[in-house]
């Protein structure tokens, strides 16, 4: 199928990237970053219809926007600023599109699903408190965007307590996997420099973005399983 292929392909070109930067040469793995998602975009986009498929697809593109934005984020504040916008979009879209998910006739647990939520919000305060002094004119901005992909999280946990397996299991794994992600970035920038950080950022987001799109798939498989 077209849209295996274009999975594969991500998988690859995923892996030389990550590899690329390993070796050191940022410079190079620089011109390949925009090539990286558009392979999952289009796995996606030549995929059988489901009803979350176009929130899915804005999710990416959004992501995709943003990952483009970032690259020039060294030269002036304000391409960081406007990915940290595309981000926020794309982490909206993926909030919809868990809202928009077929939800199956089970009863959540009530106790596990205010534990996470209550995890939740302390890794919010804990990430807040530790940026908060360096901040300075970001605060607002930041603070919206982690309250959003902290938003995030939760609809993706509130989904694994009711959704079939394994979907709900990658895209819980992916959704924290993300948040993972933008914590190292925010970490490196923010409060102090992380070991390997790059690659930490990179690794953790392009996992997390397959695993979505993964658990997606299974969520929305009819007889046929996704075959990879």
């Amino acid at each position: 199928m077209k849209n295996t292929l274009f999975l594969k392909s991500y998988v690859f070109i995923s892996f030389t990237y990550l590899l690329i930067i390993l070796l050191g040469h940022e410079d190079i793995a620089w011109y390949i970053k925009p090539f990286l998602l558009p392979f999952l975009i289009l796995g996606v986009y030549f995929h059988s219809d489901f009803p979350s498929k176009k929130f899915l697809l804005t999710a990416l593109v959004f992501s995709w926007i943003g990952d483009i934005i970032l690259l020039f984020a060294d030269r002036d504040e304000m391409y960081f600023m406007a990915g940290l916008i595309a981000f926020l979009l794309s982490h909206i879209a993926y909030i919809l599109l868990f809202n928009k998910q077929i939800k199956p006739n089970k009863t959540k647990s009530i106790a596990v699903f205010w534990i996470g939520v209550t995890a939740i919000i302390v890794y919010l305060g804990l990430m807040m408190s530790l940026l908060l002094p360096s901040l300075d004119g970001l605060t607002v901005p930041v603070f919206v965007y982690a309250l959003v992909i902290s938003t995030m999280l939760l609809f993706a946990f509130k989904g694994f307590l009711i959704w079939d397996t394994p979907g709900n299991r990658y895209i819980l794994i992916g959704a924290i996997v993300f948040v993972s992600s933008d914590s190292i970035l925010a970490f490196n920038k923010f409060y102090q420099p992380v070991v390997l950080d790059s690659f930490l950022i990179m690794i953790t987001y392009l996992v997390a973005q397959f695993l979505f799109v993964w658990g997606v798939f299974e969520l929305n498989k009819k007889n046929s399983i996704f075959n990879f």
